[in-house]
C-alpha cells in the first residue's frame, strides 16, 4: 500500500513541479508564446506551485532509515 502511496505522489509531484517552473519563467518573461507572457502573477502563481512540487517529490522519495 505504502509503495502505491509513494508511486502515486511522485507521479503527481512531477507535473506540479514542471507547471510550476514553467509558470515562472512565463510570469518572468523568460519563456515567451503565451497570454502568461510578462505577467507577474503567473510567477506569483508558479513559484509556491514549483515549491510545493519540489518538496513533495523530496519527501516522498528520501531515504528512511
Amino acid at each position: 500500500m505504502m509503495i502505491a502511496l509513494r508511486y502515486l505522489a511522485t507521479v503527481l509531484s512531477g507535473p506540479l513541479l514542471l507547471i510550476g517552473v514553467i509558470w515562472v519563467l512565463q510570469g518572468l518573461n523568460i519563456l515567451p508564446g503565451s497570454f502568461m507572457t510578462g505577467q507577474i502573477i503567473w510567477a506569483i502563481y508558479g513559484a509556491p506551485m514549483a515549491v510545493a512540487g519540489g518538496a513533495l517529490l523530496w519527501w516522498v522519495n528520501r531515504r528512511r532509515r
